[in-house]
């Protein structure tokens, strides 16, 4: 049975940009549609952060952000948005007292949202939320390759004693066997460590680290390359904190690190992972209390806009090959 031609955003030449309600690039809600291919999902939950809070608001900020986001993207030569059906999904609700509990809550979110067939592309919240998200999507695809932009490992044991914060979701994803320790990848370290056992650690879980540097020396397409190699046909899961980009292109996060990636280079990996098994990805760590023009909203935003556009060529391929 083919499918129905998919909802597309509002059409800015009859409303303005500016006007009207501001779901992700102006979407259709999904209780707007029959059902959604890709679900744009916020989690506004940021009790898990060890500097500075207030990505709980940046959900909003990259939906308000992503105004300007247009239905066809050049980069990839794609109209994501009539590839396959994409809509809001609104937010999580997930306890800010309880970090417990807004796991199990984001997880059982996120398990209801791929029982129906979706993709999830989450705006965050603070680094914790991946954790729940990685649960979800092994339950249905099994250990996933991890590719992991930030600044930082996010491997650490604990902080304050809680084995549960922003700093720790990829140690407790490998501790529960969510992901596929061959293929898991870091991007955009850099910064001071507590010491030298970090990267040990980190090593001893599988990890390889391509720094902020190494993506300046070798370029983009060589570490695409590389990045590719590792994932190879694995279903793959990205997860991006806003961080991994320098301070000039996103001052609106929780833990700013000097050095980073240009929005530019980020852009190009994520078209670089074009026919890569994307089966969900996230998006976290905006803070827009401290930003400025909403520069790093922007650049949240277009980031999504990018990994969308690879999950809905992927599912219109995976059609065409099966004929539906």
């Amino acid at each position: 049975m083919p499918h129905p031609e998919p909802r597309g955003p509002v059409d800015s030449a009859r409303v303005p940009r500016y006007a009207g309600p501001a779901t992700f690039a102006r979407l259709p809600r999904l209780d707007e549609v029959a059902r959604a291919d890709v679900a744009v999902v916020g989690v506004p939950f940021d009790s898990g952060v060890s500097y500075r809070p207030g990505a709980r608001f940046g959900g909003n900020a990259v939906r308000e952000a992503s105004r300007l986001l247009r239905p066809y993207n050049p980069a990839q030569d794609a109209s994501p948005f009539a590839l396959a059906q994409v809509a809001d999904a609104g937010d999580v609700t997930a306890n800010p007292f309880d970090i417990g509990e807004a796991i199990e809550s984001i997880d059982a979110a996120a398990d209801g949202l791929l029982a129906t067939g979706a993709r999830l592309m989450t705006l965050g919240g603070d680094h914790t939320v991946a954790l729940p998200l990685l649960r979800a999507v092994a339950r249905r695809h099994g250990p996933v390759a991890l590719l992991h932009f930030d600044a930082h490992l996010d491997t650490w044991d604990t902080y304050f004693g809680a084995a549960h914060t922003h700093g720790t979701p990829f140690r407790r994803a490998v501790e529960e066997g969510l992901l596929d320790t061959a293929a898991l990848s870091h991007v955009g370290i850099r910064g001071p460590l507590y010491g030298p056992q970090d990267l040990t650690d980190d090593r001893k879980m599988g990890f390889g680290i391509v720094t902020s540097a190494d993506v300046m020396r070798r370029g983009v397409d060589e570490v695409v390359q590389q990045l590719r190699e590792r994932i190879g046909d694995r279903p793959l899961y990205v997860s991006v904190d806003i961080d991994v980009l320098d301070p000039a292109h996103a001052p609106g996060t929780g833990t700013p690190e000097a050095g980073g990636l240009t929005s530019r280079e980020l852009l190009e990996i994520l078209r670089g992972l074009a026919g890569c098994r994307l089966v969900s990805a996230d998006v976290v760590e905006v803070a827009p209390a401290y930003d400025h023009a909403e520069i790093t909203s922007v650049a949240a935003a277009h980031t999504a806009y990018e990994l969308v556009t690879l999950m809905t060529r992927q599912i219109a391929a995976d059609r065409a090959e099966s004929g539906r």
